[in-house]
């Protein structure tokens, strides 16, 4: 494969760059500052940072619009990192290869599969599957009787959908996820037996979703498990049943998100945080990493700790625990003088 080349002014027009110097000069590709080399183009995130730039060997920069080096071309933008994103994506593109359904992968009966499809080995897709155009299923990925995938999607190995779940376009799935298990639902009898609570609803990702690998996003016990567009989920993170993410949401490795829960549109959740069952956290919330929320968060608010509080009160009340030996000790300290002034003002108290 022939790789890609780019002019500066193509790269700078992509991301509404203001381009200072040669704009003819073509790059082959983007990397970090510190491995890149002739050919490339490097990204500075912050002015701060200048000295390691000017020590870079790439062939051009993108940078905030507060840096300047008349050394080297430079592409000044509001966001470098955003910039970087879409530039890095521009070079990764590939065109999709329909490479038809392999002989060893087995398709149910009564299915709707388009031409242009990429079917692995040891691909399994149960009966009345529906999937779009250019879609991508790597080996080992098992589809569920009646579900629906739509255009451009990407399931890498040993990806399991289960049954009866509908799936939007340009959604990319990683190996080892599972989508459509049952949720954690049981009722206890008289005798502390647990009996199951059968799941008989579904899962809905919408368009343009990316969910990390061995992610596990159960389906509804009635009505479905909601996932909106354009939400982003790292590697192991447990979405519970009847669960609904709103927009633009990410999800950071190891959250996991209480059966009934509901977020808002743009909420963060930062790594390992636990989210309680039906509460909502409304749009905006960000949850700071190992925080246990276990009450609705309004609009905006930024929370953090175990349970969540406030994000201030939160840091204020860490710095206070990490002193609390030493005013522990100053307490008993002070306890033993009042003891002593006691019995000195009271010495007959106590005596028969």
């Amino acid at each position: 494969m022939v790789a890609k080349t780019k002019t500066l002014a193509e790269l700078s027009a992509m991301v509404g760059g203001e381009l200072t110097g040669d704009p003819e000069i073509t790059v082959k590709g983007l990397a970090d500052l510190a491995l890149a080399g002739p050919g490339e183009i490097a990204f500075l995130v912050k002015a701060a940072g200048l000295e390691k730039l000017k020590s870079s060997k790439a062939s051009a920069f993108i940078v905030p619009h507060a840096v300047s080096y008349d050394d080297k071309p430079l592409i000044k933008v509001a966001n470098p990192y955003l910039a970087a994103a879409r530039i890095q994506n521009s070079f990764q593109a590939k065109p999709f290869q329909a490479k038809g359904i392999s002989p060893r992968a087995h398709i149910g009966s009564d299915c709707d599969i388009p031409e242009e499809i990429s079917i692995g080995p040891f691909v399994c897709i149960g009966d009345r599957v529906r999937l779009g155009k250019r879609v991508t299923l790597h080996p080992g990925v098992v589809i569920g009787d009646d579900t629906v995938i739509g255009d451009d999607c990407l399931l890498y190995h040993n990806v399991t959908v289960y049954h009866s779940c509908t799936i939007g376009s340009r959604v990319v799935i990683h190996s080892g996820t599972v989508i459509g298990s049952d949720g954690f639902g049981f009722a206890t009898d008289e005798n502390g037996s647990h009996i199951k609570w059968p799941h008989i609803g579904t899962v809905q990702i919408d368009d343009d979703v990316e969910i990390g690998a061995n992610v596990t996003i159960d389906r509804g016990t009635f009505g479905k498990t909601h996932i909106m567009q354009g939400t982003k989920m790292d590697n192991l993170v447990q979405v519970g049943h009847n669960v609904k993410i709103g927009e633009n949401s990410l999800l950071v490795a190891h959250v996991a998100i209480g059966g009934s829960a509901t977020l808002g549109n743009n909420v963060v959740l930062g790594g390992q945080v636990a989210i309680k069952g039906h509460i909502h956290l409304d749009d905006g919330v960000m949850v700071a990493a190992k925080s246990g929320v276990h009450a609705n968060v309004p609009k905006n608010t930024i929370v953090s700790g175990i349970p969540a509080i406030p994000h201030k009160d939160w840091l204020k009340a860490s710095t206070i625990f990490a002193k609390l030996p030493k005013l522990y000790g100053e307490l008993l300290d002070m306890r033993k003088k009042i003891e002593k002034m006691y019995k000195k003002m009271f010495p007959d108290e106590g005596q028969e």
